[in-house]
């Protein structure tokens, strides 16, 4: 018997691989479980840990501390969670959170500086 958690789990990380490879980044993939050692859920993008979440109750701290390890653990510079938006099938509806340091790290690497342009 399949447990629903995890094929709900399964299918919205599917949904995120295929909408990431649409979007151009084609070496995303799942990524297979690895205990303690977790590296998040989806790989192939470089330095990037993308913890997916498909869960009726939020629970943004304890996703934010695990995302977190997993990044530590895969020696990333930015880890994320993307979580699903109560009624919107695609990736690009749902909501991506990070932490405020993740954030400015990707701000400053766009060219956004605290100075000015």
């Amino acid at each position: 018997m399949t447990n629903p958690s995890k094929k709900r789990g399964t299918g919205w990380e599917s949904v995120i691989v295929d909408y990431l490879q649409r979007e151009g980044w084609p070496h995303v993939e799942r990524r297979s479980l690895n205990g303690s050692t977790d590296r998040g859920d989806i790989a192939g993008i470089p330095s990037v840990v993308i913890e997916a979440k498909n869960c009726k109750r939020v629970e943004l701290a304890e996703w934010i501390n695990e995302v977190e390890q997993e990044r530590r653990n895969d020696h990333a510079d930015v880890g994320v969670v993307w979580m699903k938006r109560r009624g919107r099938a695609s990736a690009a509806g749902g909501y991506v959170v990070m932490t405020g340091a993740q954030f400015t790290r990707l701000l400053r690497e766009a060219g956004y500086h605290p100075e000015g342009p």
